[in-house]
């Protein structure tokens, strides 16, 4: 058996990658592979794009048996890549100059881009773990790029939304939601000419945020150098805020929600999504049995109670910052 493929769960409706290589990737490691003068970083660079070490998905993956009903299995096709964010070995993207995070999401549209032109591939997935919580094992700030040869689940049920939405409303379900966050103002975390943080509605963990552009925006490769700096604007007062407010040893991951490649519905929009299990600085949210079990979250809390904190926190380091928006 390769421990290299796919399976399909039909209970589900989706595929699971087994990789069973990764096992042996390193894990708190005293050499940095990502600091400059490695192997793969020579010369001069700011931020960078590596392919994976340990990929669970590959170009080149191996032959599987396809097995049959109801276990069905394929080849893990796909690209797995790394994108190192600064040279220097600590740090968030509140600690790297503006103009280097807008270089890393203007990167993140060139890879996009890159890797689509590649007939199997039909998502790319930009995302960022951070911090020993979520269960990281590099502290070098890097973000990870998964390409996939099928929709994910997620990004599939959200596509569905926004089709029903305009079939029963007519109307653009991001839209709606951009425009009745601005209307009840109650949930903003800070604005700028083309993108809105906040604390949705609907979040399912505590200090949950997400970006929304202001305009249609579908993929990171439509982003022109203004517009990837505001975005990289808010990307560093969403971090700094959860340095603000759970200290040296926060964690959160922080993915890019994008329309698929071959398949772009004229509603969809492109956003991001911030996960934190922090409760406070020294508790965190965990995901137990109705979670897990039933995909239904209980927030404990109420968010409107939140966005206060997460307003002051955006307040206390905007100057520092040289943000370029407001706080409501």
């Amino acid at each position: 058996m390769s421990g290299h493929e796919l399976r399909w769960n039909p209970l589900l409706d989706c595929w699971i990658i087994v990789a069973g290589h990764r096992k042996g990737r390193p894990w708190h490691s005293t050499f940095c592979p990502f600091c400059p003068g490695g192997s793969e970083t020579q010369g001069e660079w700011r931020v960078l794009a590596l392919p994976n070490r340990y990929p669970a998905l590959s170009l080149n993956p191996p032959k599987v048996d396809e097995g049959c009903e109801p276990f069905i299995k394929s080849e893990a096709l796909g690209v797995c890549e790394v994108v190192v964010e600064t040279p220097v070995h600590e740090g968030d993207f509140q600690d790297i100059p503006l103009e280097q995070v807008s270089e890393y999401i203007l990167l993140l549209g060139e890879r996009t881009r890159d890797i689509a032109s590649n007939p199997a591939i039909e998502y790319v997935m930009p995302f960022k773990n951070k911090g020993v919580l979520i269960g990281v094992s590099l502290t070098h700030p890097h973000s990870q790029i998964y390409a996939f040869t099928f929709i994910p689940p997620r990004i599939v049920r959200e596509i569905e939304s926004v089709i029903r939405y305009r079939r029963d409303y007519g109307r653009n379900l991001f839209e709606d939601i951009v425009e009745a966050e601005i209307r009840e103002s109650k949930r903003i975390v800070y604005v700028n000419d083309e993108f809105i943080l906040l604390l949705p509605f609907y979040a399912m963990w505590p200090y949950e945020m997400h970006i929304y552009p202001l305009r249609d925006v579908k993929l990171l490769y439509e982003l022109d150098r203004y517009s990837a700096l505001l975005l990289a604007d808010t990307i560093r007062v969403a971090t700094g805020v959860y340095e603000e407010l759970f200290g040296s040893e926060y964690a959160y991951m922080m993915i890019f929600h994008q329309a698929p490649i071959k398949q772009v519905n004229k509603d969809y929009r492109l956003h991001v999504e911030f996960y934190t299990p922090h409760l406070s600085r020294d508790r965190l949210k965990y995901a137990a049995g109705v979670e897990w079990g039933a995909w239904v979250f209980t927030y404990d809390g109420v968010p409107e109670d939140r966005v206060g904190e997460l307003r002051e926190a955006a307040r206390r380091i905007a100057g520092r910052l040289g943000s370029l928006g407001r706080i409501p």
